[in-house]
Order: structure tokens, then sequence, then C-alpha cells
């Protein structure tokens, strides 16, 4: 499925979205046109899990998509039919369009772009002012090779409700006089201490947890935990998917399918499940010995959230600086200047160093 189009009506450009806004504004002579969800005709809507499965593994709920593939870091995203050659906005490695096609299931909402380009290099040029011991040339590398990538990235989120069977322990703490020798004066002296002791009981029961949106990215481009420090995200305002609230930016399709989306989700309701079996264990401490969990009524959407991206090479090794395009929350790699780190030990050591030597002066 190609991306449509949107031509402007007054100078026939092609329309960008206007993040902030509800409307895509032409670049050239400033046209807006407003954005009719509605017009989209997909709902946001849970999905059936286990139903819907069944239907992608039949090649059906599925529309066809033609993206470039990065051959360095794997990435999938959309490409400009206009261009043939790009650079990935994950690694800054050069992209060559790929004519193959992957059928995946469509998304159903689109969390639009509320942070424009410039507020986003604001606040990368605040993050890189900020770094502690980085190198004197980051800063001109960054500004001469890291451009901002308007990106959407895939995810899933699932609900379910769970039901867990346990075995564990209840431990209930209590004092005890202990006696002990001590020296005082050169002279063994007899004193006494409380001293904390726990009994343990066995435990069992079942626990109930009904979870609602479970975020997951449902992409390998980047570390995982780079997308999930961005969060928290305002699913609540997420709109119906609409081509119109992608054009001009980029699109990652996602390569962890909705399977597997699913494990990584049972995964983060997993402290959850804990926190509730140690809560009806009860006690002052508890342990988890053996665990159960049924899930039931599991059901996911497929929406795309906005991040500026920006991939820059620094002595040959890529640093990539991510902005939640919603919310500003900002998270990235960055290089070490070990010179500088340590010329900043010397001083600490040659510092310390004076203040003692000071110090036995004045005895």
């Amino acid at each position: 499925m190609e991306l449509r189009q949107f031509p402007c009506k007054n100078c026939g450009a092609d329309l960008k979205f206007a993040p902030g806004t509800n409307a895509l504004k032409c670049p050239y002579c400033g046209v807006e046109n407003e954005i009719d969800a509605s017009a989209s005709g997909v709902a946001v809507e849970e999905l059936d899990f286990r139903e819907h499965l069944a239907k992608v593994r039949a090649g059906r709920e599925t529309y066809e998509v033609v993206t470039a593939r990065c051959t360095n870091c794997g990435a999938q995203t959309t490409f400009d039919e206009h261009i043939t050659s790009d650079e990935c906005p994950f690694c800054g490695a050069s992209l060559i369009k790929d004519k193959a096609s992957t059928r995946l299931i469509k998304p159903q909402a689109v969390l639009p772009f509320k942070i424009d380009d410039k507020t986003a290099r604001e606040g990368y040029s605040q993050w890189l002012h900020g770094l502690w011991f980085a190198p004197n040339k980051l800063k001109d590398y960054a500004r001469r090779e890291g451009g901002l990538n308007g990106m959407y990235m895939p995810h899933w989120t699932y609900d379910a409700n769970t039901v867990t069977r346990y075995q564990g322990q209840r431990g209930e703490h209590y004092w005890v006089t202990e006696t002990y020798t001590a020296m005082e004066d050169g002279k063994p002296v007899t004193r006494t201490r409380q001293v904390r002791k726990t009994r343990w009981y066995p435990a069992s029961g079942t626990v109930r947890n009904a979870f609602d949106d479970v975020l997951v990215v449902a992409s390998e481009s980047l570390p995982r935990t780079y997308m999930m420090k961005l969060e928290p995200w305002d699913l609540a305002a997420v709109a119906p998917y609409s081509d119109a609230y992608l054009s001009g930016f980029r699109t990652e399709s996602y390569t962890v399918d909705l399977e597997a989306g699913f494990t990584h989700a049972m995964q983060r309701m997993e402290p959850v499940i804990d926190t509730t079996i140690r809560r009806d264990i009860g006690g002052d401490e508890q342990r988890v010995l053996s665990k159960d969990t049924q899930y039931f009524d599991i059901t996911f959407k497929h929406l795309l959230l906005p991040v500026w991206i920006s991939a820059y090479r620094y002595q040959d090794k890529v640093y990539r600086f991510l902005v939640n395009a919603q919310t500003g929350e900002v998270t990235g790699e960055r290089p070490w200047s070990w010179i500088k780190i340590t010329l900043a030990v010397l001083f600490v050591v040659v510092v310390v160093g004076v203040i003692y030597v000071l110090t036995q002066s004045g005895q």
C-alpha cells in the first residue's frame, strides 16, 4: 500500500502534516487543510487477540507494504517514492529502495506529532550542552551530520485479565534477646542485644489482575529501553489511522509481530502480578516459590507513536538521540572523552593532596 499524496489546491505542492494542529499545511504557500479523522473509516477499538492471530496466519486482515530495509541495522521504513536513495534515520547508513514487499497488520490508530522540529532541535541542543565529559568535537559532529527525522514508531497495546495460582511462604518477624561478649578497657564484658528473626509459614492462593493498554514497542531498530524511557504517552489522545497524519514523516514497519509482542507484554505484566501475590501473602516478608498464570479476554491495538530521531557518527560509532514528539521527553546515547575524565580525576587527586599537605603543615 502506497501512502496517499495530498496536493495543495493552491500551488500543487505536497501538503505536510503540521505538528500541534489537526491540519495539513503547504510548506510553500502556507495553505492549511483540516483533517477529517472520521473520513478514515477506521475506528480505534480493541481487537480480539486470538481471533485476529488466526486471521493473520491465514493471510487475512493484512495489507501489502513496500519498505526500504537498512542493511546495517535492519530497520524497515517507508520510502518517498520520488527518492531512490536516502540515509537510515536509525544509524545514518545508506538506504537503498527495495521493491520487495511484505504483508502487515494495518495500524488502527496514530498519535499525531505535537512538537515540531524546531522545538525538538532546541531540546537536542540543550541535551548536547548538558553533557559532562563529552568530546569537544561532538557538537560539531552532531551539528554537521545529525539531522532530525520525524518517525512514526510501531507499537502494540494489549488488554488482558489474568488469574494466577501461586505457592509461597509468609515471613513474620519476631525478636529475641541475644547474649554476647564485648571488650571494654581490655576486659571481657557480657552484654545483650535484640536480634530480629523470621518465622516462615506456607502460603498459597489465587490472585486476579486486569491490565489495560500494556504498551509494547514493535520495533527492534532501537534498544527497547530507549523507547521505554520516552514513556509515558497520552494514549487517550490517539486518533483513528489516516494517511494524512503521516504526510511529511517516515514510518517504520513493525518487526515484532502480534504474537511476539504479547510475549513482551507478559513480561511487563509480571512485576504487577508478583506485587499482587506478595500483597495476598501478607506478613513482613514473602517468598514466591511457584506460580501459574492464565490469560483471558486478550485484546490488542496496533498504533503509531511519534518520535524525532537523530543519528550521527562519531569516531566510527553511531550515536542516537530521541525526542518524544508528544511530550518533549528526551533520551540518547553519548560518547565520553577519556582525556577529560582522566584530567578531572588528576585534578581531584591534586586538590586532595594539597589539602592534606596544608593540614599536616598546620599541625
